[in-house]
């Protein structure tokens, strides 16, 4: 399929959420063509090819544009509090830490919104009944009110909201971890489309203006110790894919994006995970990677075919892998620590303990966050705690290793990176602002009248932090 310069310039300012005329005759020339120019390669992102490397604008999926945290073109502010640089914060109603994603005006967010309707619950077998009794942390949680699993578009410039969907209205059919919620997976898009993804609710995809276009339902899932659902989809061409690690029959699933109808499908010898894939091209394939507690495996995104795997991660797998630069990074860090550097070009087949494993790590690695992978520097948290180590990607070399930060006892959130910076925003409100590079220097450190699960979108000169009960856009006064 073939567009002209004009085509990509007239959907770039329909995606920015008005007429063509009307937005070139109020920027100044100078905008213009700058707009014009980020039209052409969004557009290109939108349509399913690969934009080149400088041109991702927008933050449309869990872990940015790249899938590794980075916003490559954003310059965010440093400092910020309740009274300074908070452009503005809206009250987001219900229960969510899925993060936020952002496409020209249009911030979309999940969340699950109980209502007054109470349901008896169905028995719930062993393996559905939160955990009650622990020797350490909170106890799961479950419940009898119906929940509206709803998704927002919240305009950019001023936090209004543009629209409001609920995808489902039902009663959870298993609990969720106390610190967890019933909207934890995040949303993606294409520019054209959004998709939220709710787990056992389904997967719903809508067009901007938020008309339902089709729903998959894709069964119920049964989750170890009814600690809640969190995988995010992965988007890509023409395919989105799920994948769906539980105490059933696991398996990964590709639907067309257009229609929801199912490509492919892949039985997974698997427990649940929390994971989301990523996709990755390499000598002309693209390759769907998925992290579990069983084996690191590699699909086609084609056929569904397995390329390579490994062996897997620790229990509870978590954090997402990253890529770049023909490596791919898998980490976990529950009841163990493992962190494995992969090498595309000579990944086939089973590859554990093979050359094609550039080096590995077996301590201080992440529960729940994410890595972050900047230029050629991989971030990483140890567990849940506010105790950072940086790397040589390529190599392993550590620039510095379990450095206390301090204000952040407790971070769900994954790290993000932008201007040369990274973020940190810890569970208690704090967001620590620190020096990307070989040495740790802490540029500021930020607090909110919020706690932050979710992890932070990073676009142009804001940042939009999702917390308990808030929405922040942080920008400059």
């Amino acid at each position: 399929m073939r567009f002209s310069l004009w085509d990509l310039i007239k959907h770039q300012f329909r995606m920015c959420g008005s007429n063509f005329p009307s937005r070139v005759f109020g920027y100044s020339m100078k905008r213009v063509t700058a707009t014009i120019g980020s039209a052409a390669v969004v557009s290109l992102f939108a349509w399913g090819a690969d934009p080149p490397a400088d041109a991702q604008r927008y933050w449309p999926q869990w872990r940015g544009p790249l899938a590794t945290g980075v916003a490559p073109h954003a310059d965010p502010p440093v400092e910020w509090g309740e009274d300074k640089n908070v452009r503005w914060k809206v009250k987001i109603p219900g229960k969510g830490s899925a993060s936020p994603i952002v496409w020209g005006n249009r911030i979309f967010v999940l969340t699950a919104i109980p209502t007054d309707k109470r349901v008896e619950p169905k028995e719930m077998n062993d393996l559905q009944q939160p955990q009650r009794r622990r020797r350490r942390g909170p106890p799961g949680i479950n419940t009898t009110n119906v929940q509206r699993f709803s998704i927002l578009a919240i305009d950019r410039r001023n936090g209004s909201v543009l629209w409001q969907r609920v995808a489902r209205e039902e009663l959870p059919h298993e609990g969720t971890h106390a610190t967890g919620t019933w909207a934890s997976a995040s949303p993606v898009t294409d520019g054209e489309r959004v998709y939220a993804y709710f787990g056992s609710r389904g997967l719903f995809c809508y067009d901007m203006e938020g008309n339902l276009l089709w729903e998959k339902d894709l069964g119920d899932m049964t989750i170890r110790l009814g600690f809640g659902e969190g995988s995010s989809p992965v988007l890509h061409g023409d395919k989105i894919v799920v994948n769906w690690d539980h105490e059933g029959q696991s398996f990964i699933v590709a639907l067309d994006k257009m229609t929801g109808k199912e490509l492919w499908k892949v039985n997974r010898d698997e427990i649940t995970s929390w994971t989301t894939p990523i996709v990755v091209e390499h000598d002309g394939k693209h390759q769907v990677v998925t992290s579990a507690t069983n084996r690191v495996r590699s699909y086609d995104l084609a056929t569904g075919e397995l390329i390579w795997e490994s062996g897997g991660m620790t229990l509870n797998a978590i954090p997402s892998p990253v890529a770049a630069g023909g490596m791919v990074f898998a980490t976990s860090g529950f009841r163990g620590n493992a962190l494995l550097a992969i090498r595309l070009d000579v990944a086939r087949g089973d590859i554990t303990d093979s050359e094609a494993i550039v080096w590995h790590l077996d301590r201080n690695t992440p529960y729940v966050p994410s890595p972050l992978l900047y230029d050629d520097t991989l971030y990483f948290l140890k567990r849940n705690s506010g105790i950072l180590s940086s790397f040589n990607a390529k190599t392993g070399e550590a620039y510095y290793s379990q450095v206390r930060l301090e204000g952040l006892p407790s971070v769900y959130a994954s790290p993000v990176g932008a201007a040369g910076r990274v973020y940190i925003a810890g569970r208690d409100g704090t967001t620590l602002v620190i020096q990307h590079g070989r040495d740790h220097k802490v540029l500021a450190s930020n607090t909110l009248d919020d706690g932050f699960d979710a992890s932070p979108a990073v676009i142009e000169s804001e940042i939009y932090l999702r917390g308990r009960t808030y929405l922040y856009r942080i920008s400059e006064d």
